[in-house]
């Protein structure tokens, strides 16, 4: 999923859950379940609003599942046919992309896996095949990839060919090993593989990204496995050769940035080739809050295709050492031409993900992933 909890992404005077749950979202759910016979929207309506403001963004899907969740019917069979009866329209066919759904949307998974996992698995199966439809469904699959491996694997490859991309996605989402925010999955990471052999090839860019992002994920267990997998899937010519680079590059992200030889060598980069790399840091002193210059020239004897990154060695006043890897080009060398390529960076103060901190700090260039110069700023 590509939210977080509450507080991520948000910025001084906005509040992504008073966005996504406030009277005009959560009236507009009371008015989908007053279909139900004996559903009294006024009430959870009120009920939802007057418990919204002491919980957090993933508190609130819960505590909105706890306030439907009192006024549908027993047993479980019965109420799945009410959830089902009270869905919205299906989210548009038609779209090919970044149509994620309404976070109020997910109140059928959350009640699948509380009321369904232990002994009404099939049935909550077919409620979260449903609801994904709506809201994407891929924390809600997790405990039941690792309540029943077998049987939910077995559902997954049925819905790999299924008509609807929504549920499509879910089948490579849901069985990320590094979903963010969600719970761990007990499930093999090599086992998803032979779903994204088949989903690399759909027609929507939300599964291809999905399944992208998953390559990626398992580059962290197995990047051999995910080379010879995007290799073959290139060869195989079920995708388009664009979508396939377009997959192999962001599948690729994390390895290149390692510095992994094999997945450079798919992106058409070499790291045996000679090569002079030198750095310029400029102003050196930065203050903390300017924008810093960081220009790399390179000189190779031959035409070379290179991927510059540079390495960043945060100075931190308890000593330990932070590191982070940022993009600055790529390009294509001629024989005997330097050539220099250059990246204004923001030293943002107080950034949410980590502090910057007066002091020296150690930038290092990566060429085809290899480490080819380096230097030395101080922050002020």
């Amino acid at each position: 999923m590509a939210r977080g909890p509450d507080g991520v992404g948000q910025t001084q005077g906005f509040s992504l859950r008073d966005q996504l749950f406030n009277a005009r979202t959560i009236g507009d759910l009371a008015a989908e379940y007053a279909v139900l016979p004996g559903f009294d929207a006024a009430r959870f309506k009120t009920e939802a609003l007057a418990g919204m403001d002491s919980r957090g963004l993933l508190e609130r899907l819960d505590w909105l599942a706890d306030c439907v969740d009192a006024q549908l019917p027993r047993p479980f069979p019965e109420m799945v046919d009410a959830l089902e009866a009270a869905m919205p329209p299906p989210l548009d066919p038609n779209l090919t992309d970044n149509d994620f759904g309404r976070f109020i949307h997910a109140v059928p998974g959350i009640l699948a896996v509380r009321h369904g996992l232990e002994h009404h698995r099939d049935r909550a199966l077919d409620l979260i095949e449903a609801a994904t439809q709506r809201f994407s469904m891929e924390f809600y699959i997790r405990p039941f990839l690792n309540r029943w491996p077998h049987e939910t694997l077995a559902r997954l490859d049925r819905w790999v060919d299924h008509d609807n991309y929504h549920v499509r996605r879910l089948v490579s989402e849901g069985t990320r090993p590094r979903l963010p925010w969600a719970a761990n999955i007990t499930l093999d990471p090599r086992v998803p593989v032979r779903f994204l052999d088949a989903l690399h090839a759909d027609p929507t860019r939300y599964v291809t990204r999905s399944v992208a992002n998953h390559m990626n994920d398992l580059t962290r267990h197995a990047p051999d496995l995910v080379v010879d997998h995007l290799a073959a899937w290139s060869k195989a010519g079920r995708q388009s050769p664009k979508e396939v680079d377009w997959m192999t590059r962001h599948a690729l992200r994390t390895a290149v940035k390692r510095g992994d030889a094999d997945a450079l060598a798919l992106l058409g980069y070499a790291q045996d080739r000679e090569l002079s790399v030198s750095l310029d840091l400029s102003p050196n002193p930065v203050a903390i809050g300017d924008m810093l210059t960081i220009a790399v020239t390179l000189e190779a004897e031959e035409d070379l295709p290179v991927l510059v990154d540079y390495r960043i060695t945060f100075h931190r006043p308890n000593g330990r050492v932070g590191q982070k890897v940022f993009k600055l080009k790529t390009a294509r060398l001629r024989a005997g031409e330097p050539q220099t390529l250059s990246k204004r960076h923001r030293l943002k103060g107080g950034a949410s993900t980590f502090t910057l901190h007066p002091g020296p700090h150690r930038v290092v260039v990566q060429v085809n992933g290899q480490d080819r110069a380096e230097g030395v700023v101080d922050f002020v």
